[in-house]
C-alpha cells in the first residue's frame, strides 16, 4: 500500500470511528430522556448544528430497546476524541442524576 492510499484508509477509520462515537452519545442520551443536540450545544455554543449528530440521532433505538452505555464507557470514548467540552457537559449531567 502506498503511503497516499494508506493515509486515505486511516483518515477512513478515524471517520468511522468518530462516527460511532457520535453514535454512542446520542445513544446515551436518549437512554437518560436527554436531547444530545441541547448537550452538545452546551458544550459547542459557537457550532449552531451538527450534521454528524443528527444523522446518528436517526440511528438511535428507543431506550427500552438498547442496551446499558455505562457513564465511564461514554466519558472515555468521548476523552479518545478530544472532546473533553462535551465529556464536561455530560459529567454535569452524571451528577445531576446521583
Amino acid at each position: 500500500m502506498n503511503p497516499k492510499n494508506m493515509e486515505e484508509k486511516i483518515i477512513e477509520n478515524y471517520q468511522k470511528d468518530e462516527k460511532m462515537m457520535i453514535l454512542v452519545f446520542a445513544q446515551w442520551c436518549v437512554n437518560h430522556d436527554l436531547d444530545p443536540e441541547e448537550l452538545y450545544l452546551r458544550a459547542y455554543p459557537n457550532q449552531a448544528s451538527n450534521p454528524a449528530l443528527r444523522e446518528a440521532l436517526e440511528l438511535t433505538v428507543p431506550k427500552e430497546e438498547a442496551g446499558e452505555i455505562a457513564h465511564q464507557t461514554l466519558l472515555g470514548v468521548l476523552s479518545l476524541f478530544g472532546n473533553d467540552d462535551l465529556a464536561f457537559v455530560v459529567n454535569e449531567e452524571i451528577n445531576k442524576r446521583k
